[in-house]
């Protein structure tokens, strides 16, 4: 993969800054690849480490994601037999242990990695402000304000498409949630 991993891409300013149109590509290749793996594959395929890092990028900047080697594999319609809590931190809600045998695992860390990419930021940032320690509350509480594009990265000084950068932020939001069915509820999250 030529282009290394998005992690590197993202914060390396030598790199160059991704523009918007190839974020948005590599994010939606992604969502396919966890598609393909939790529902088209012959067995259900749960990655468990879904970050910035374990995205590979090819020539065409294309979105690979890689690094298995905490998968599980099971049969579809079956349970899965771990028990342990496998991931990264930032990436994985520690008060879901109970799902990281599951694809929601893989949803919530594709949550974080959405916010990521479109704020330009890691999911846990300690030396922030304590407002802004937690990417999710931070574009969270930026959502209920009514300022939910405030959270997009700044260097691609507003080159973007406002309606996929709405979308991505807020789908991020809802996908790193514990109670995603809650929030799907409140009357902010009826036209996403």
């Amino acid at each position: 993969m030529p282009n290394g991993s998005l992690d590197s891409l993202l914060f390396d300013v030598k790199a160059g800054i991704l523009s918007w149109e190839q974020r948005f590509n590599i994010l939606k290749g992604i969502a396919s690849s966890l598609l393909y793996l939790h529902e088209e594959w012959e067995q259900v395929v749960v990655h468990r480490d879904v970050k910035a890092s374990h995205v590979l990028l090819d020539g065409d900047l294309n979105g690979r994601l890689s690094d298995f080697g905490l998968a599980i594999l099971y049969e579809h319609g079956t349970n899965p037999k771990t028990t342990h809590i496998i991931g990264s931190f930032g990436y994985m809600a520690l008060e879901l242990s109970h799902i990281y045998k599951s694809k929601s695992s893989d949803v919530y860390s594709y949550g974080a990695l959405l916010l990521k990419v479109a704020c330009g930021r890691r999911p846990f940032e300690p030396r922030k402000p304590s407002e802004e320690i937690i990417l999710v509350e931070l574009v969270d509480y930026l959502w209920q304000g009514g300022q939910t594009l405030d959270a997009m990265d700044k260097k691609l000084e507003n080159c973007y498409v406002v309606e996929e950068g709405e979308l991505v932020l807020k789908l991020g939001v809802l996908c790193s949630q514990t109670a995603p069915e809650y929030l799907m509820a409140m009357p902010r999250c009826k036209n996403i």
